[in-house]
């Protein structure tokens, strides 16, 4: 076993060709350790040089009514009336604490997805 950190690309394109080989390496052997540093490895060099920023909240709203087939009407009770909830999808309206709560209990959209700040049309 011959582990480096990941500095590149080319670093992190050995590494991932490594974990494939590994992949079905048993738990606690050496092939298995291996393989659980050079994902951690992997993950760390991802997440600084590939990092996708969460959604502002209507995209994530928008992504979890494709996910489960909810239309508009089916918003009504996270967000209040008809007319409300297409104010909000069309950025007319914020969302108001309340939403986000409801939001987020009832349709399981993250919290740090809901908080964050996004443009309102004028």
């Amino acid at each position: 076993m011959h582990i480096k950190p990941i500095k590149t690309v080319e670093d992190n394109s050995a590494a991932l060709a490594r974990i494939e080989q590994l992949w079905d390496a048993e738990p606690n052997t050496p092939e298995g350790d291996e393989l659980e540093v050079l994902v951690t490895l992997v993950q760390a060099f991802e997440e600084e040089h590939y990092r996708i920023e969460a959604p502002d909240p209507i995209e994530a709203i928008k992504f979890r009514m494709e996910q489960q087939g909810l239309e508009d009407k089916d918003l009504v009770p996270f967000l209040g009336q008809r007319s409300r909830v297409t104010e909000v999808l069309s950025r007319q309206r914020g969302l108001s604490l309340a939403m986000i709560r409801k939001l987020n209990t009832g349709l399981n959209i993250p919290l740090d997805c809901l908080v964050k700040e996004y443009e309102l049309v004028k």
